[in-house]
């Protein structure tokens, strides 16, 4: 359904509110009746929002039509989904999956939301709900890899700092004693955390997996244990990443389902991007190698190893980014990768030799596993070219330049996800799609295309609006007389702005900037020039540094991406949120620079397809940090010029909350001296 603007969005809200009435059925209570025992419960009060989505989504698996909610913050949008999901789940005997892309939401759906809320209806159902996390295989301790010798992934050609090599031997260390008590074997519940290089001599694939009826640790595995836990409950936590392994895949990971709600839903494109990207780099061959070490012929591994040597050489010469042609030397490097790969694989024998050998099998798996993935990456990255035209390109390589730590790699992603999730996803279950940040431009047209979700009657959008009211709550000030950004770092006159609001404020400022080095650098411009604590990302973990931000109202915090879209701080701590420039992505990014050529040349506008909706979309994250309690009041400062006077500003500003706007500078410096002002007659003893 196609909402053009906010006004209908509105009218398209009272029009389901009506439509939207919760099913009778005859021996479960309706929608509304669950949704007012658990507000209730929960000590909340009855949103109109939350009761509008509720039937939404009733309405949705009824039909078993696909949906599309937003719901701003404060909605109340898990217990929106969660009461028809449980009642669905009792209704049919089968689970609901919900998948997230964050771990803190997952947390607090397994930790409070769930609880509360199967006590909450417990008395009112059949049974009191039941609720399991599921997570990839490789979050899971394995059991017989944890005593068996399996080829340690130990990445033996790279050099480690000594103290490094020690911090990883104390992390084993703790693996092992915890591995002794622990009851899940999630790595999640391993405090404090370790590294990926410690945890992965603990954990395998799904792909190196023996499976539960050959391995010897079968009985007791943990993944295999939390797999049958979730195929006994109503509702199953999952994420994003798992939810497209399980969709994409040949065998199912988690249980049978026919509904799926996906939270945080604006980040559904780029995680199942990230699962389907591959990666072929001197580590990926050289660790084949030595995966398949003494179980086939030295000569023929020694083929590998020297087409593996062939790549970094080549890698190590060339410039990074997108590989639009492919040169003859990596054509055949590339060939000749994919060809000794193979013949690894043909040496190696049948697939399930040595089967009652579970050590032999499981070092053979784990060859297996590396030699198809490299052997893989490298078809794709060939089929990647010799196409006739642009728009016939389905997939673009790339080369990462690595770090210090990591060497180049070439990579191989998908134009579009689209297909993907259209036939494997949408085809199969009935999905809600929910998120703060759906409509962009006004319309979820944008973000349903990605989706895979184009064609007429497949899906229904709603927006169910926010408690906040946001033209009295916040002001979007945007710096018009600013010059635009450039590349050449912060003008003097943004940090000008900067200081002079962050002054108007007193502090209480969260810094949203496109790059650390940005952040950096206005940081250390402006901790001289102002008499508040500035924090800036890096400076210690975020989870720290917003902690840290929150309780001392009058420090400021600087950061980049993370921040966008991870920050909660309610209160008097943030009454200002600047925004350094439109978060478009960086024109030599090869994922999202190839999509944007792929689109003009499939006669689409790629700049709005691509580079638009990333910035609208990361703009709307942003300004949402400002308002996250009812008594929230302040200013969205965004110095980008471009908001405002660009052919897209449109666009952009349609896809933000209805903020009260203004280019006027000294509206918001008034209204920051005004709420500094009360904030401190507030922490006065003697005003009180």
């Amino acid at each position: 359904m196609r909402l053009a603007d906010h006004a209908a969005f509105g009218a398209a809200t009272r029009q389901m509110r009506v439509a939207f009435t919760a099913v009778p059925d005859s021996h479960l209570p309706s929608v509304d009746e669950l949704l007012s025992i658990a507000v209730n419960a929960v000590g909340g009060s009855e949103r109109q929002g939350q009761v509008t989505m509720v039937r939404a989504v009733q309405q949705a698996i009824d039909a078993d039509e696909h949906l599309a909610v937003q719901a701003g913050t404060g909605t109340g949008k898990s217990l929106a989904y969660l009461v028809p999901s449980i009642r669905h789940a009792m209704d049919s005997d089968k689970p609901v999956v919900v998948s997230t892309a964050t771990i803190a939401l997952q947390r607090q759906l397994v930790d409070r939301d769930l609880p509360r809320l199967a006590e909450a209806l417990g008395k009112e159902l059949p049974h009191e709900p039941t609720f399991a996390i599921l997570k990839g295989r490789r979050n899971y301790l394995c059991r017989y890899k944890a005593t068996a010798g399996w080829p340690e992934d130990d990445e033996q050609d790279q050099l480690f700092d000594p103290r490094e090599v020690s911090a990883t031997g104390r992390m084993v260390q703790r693996i092992q004693e915890w591995a002794e008590e622990t009851e899940t074997g999630d790595r999640d519940e391993l405090v404090p955390g370790v590294s990926e290089q410690a945890w992965r001599q603990f954990s395998v694939s799904a792909q190196e997996c023996l499976g539960a009826n050959r391995c010897p640790s079968g009985a007791e595995c943990f993944a295999e244990l939390a797999r049958q836990r979730a195929g006994e409950v109503d509702v199953v936590v999952t994420n994003h990443a798992l939810l497209a392994i399980d969709a994409m895949g040949e065998l199912p990971v988690l249980p049978e389902h026919k509904v799926v709600v996906v939270d945080e839903a604006h980040e559904l494109v780029d995680r199942v991007t990230s699962v389907v990207t591959g990666e072929l780099s001197e580590l990926t061959v050289s660790l084949a190698v030595r995966r398949v070490g003494r179980l086939i012929e030295q000569s023929v591994a020694d083929q590998l190893q020297e087409a593996g040597e062939d790549l970094k050489a080549l890698l190590a010469a060339a410039p990074p980014g997108r590989v639009d042609e492919l040169p003859q030397v990596l054509g055949l490097t590339l060939q000749l990768i994919r060809d000794t790969a193979w013949r690894c694989v043909t040496a190696l024998g049948p697939r399930n030799a040595d089967k009652d050998d579970p050590d032999k099998a499981g070092q053979r798996k784990a060859a297996f596993t590396a030699l198809d993935e490299v052997h893989d990456t490298a078809v794709r990255m060939l089929d990647a070219y010799g196409h006739a035209s642009e728009a016939d390109r389905a997939e673009v390589v790339w080369l990462d330049a690595g770090t210090d730590r990591r060497p180049p790699a070439l990579r191989v992603a998908p134009l579009t996800v689209s297909g993907m999730l259209r036939d494997k996803l949408f085809g199969e279950r009935t999905v809600v799609l929910t998120s703060a940040t759906l409509a962009l431009g006004g319309t979820f047209d944008a973000l349903a295309a990605q989706w895979g979700l184009s064609g007429p009657g497949e899906w229904q959008g709603i927006d169910v609006g926010s408690p906040f009211d946001h033209p009295r709550s916040g002001i979007l000030y945007v710096a018009k007389h600013l010059p635009q950004p450039g590349r050449d770092g912060l003008p003097q006159q943004y940090l000008d702005e900067i200081t002079e609001l962050i002054e108007a404020a007193g502090g209480r400022t969260l810094g949203l900037f496109s790059s650390m080095r940005a952040a950096k650098a206005a940081t250390e411009a402006l901790r001289d020039r102002l008499d508040v604590p500035l924090l800036c990302q890096g400076d210690d973990s975020t989870m720290l540094l917003v902690r840290q931000f929150a309780e001392d109202e009058p420090t400021c915090l600087f950061g980049t991406l993370s921040l966008w879209q991870g920050v909660d701080v309610p209160g008097p701590s943030l009454r200002l949120v600047i925004i350094d420039r439109v978060p478009f992505p960086r024109p030599d990014d090869p994922l999202t620079s190839a999509r944007q050529r792929h689109v003009a040349a499939r006669g689409g506008n790629g700049f709005m397809a691509v580079a638009a909706n990333h910035a609208a979309l990361l703009l709307a994250q942003g300004a949402g940090r400002l308002l996250r309690s009812q008594h929230d009041k302040g200013v969205i400062a965004v110095l980008d010029p471009r908001l405002v006077t660009a052919r897209y500003s449109g666009f952009l500003l349609n896809s933000l909350p209805p903020f009260w706007r203004t280019t006027d500078p000294a509206i918001p410096r008034a209204a920051l001296k005004r709420l500094a002002a009360e904030s401190a007659e507030a922490a006065d003893p003697a005003t009180a």
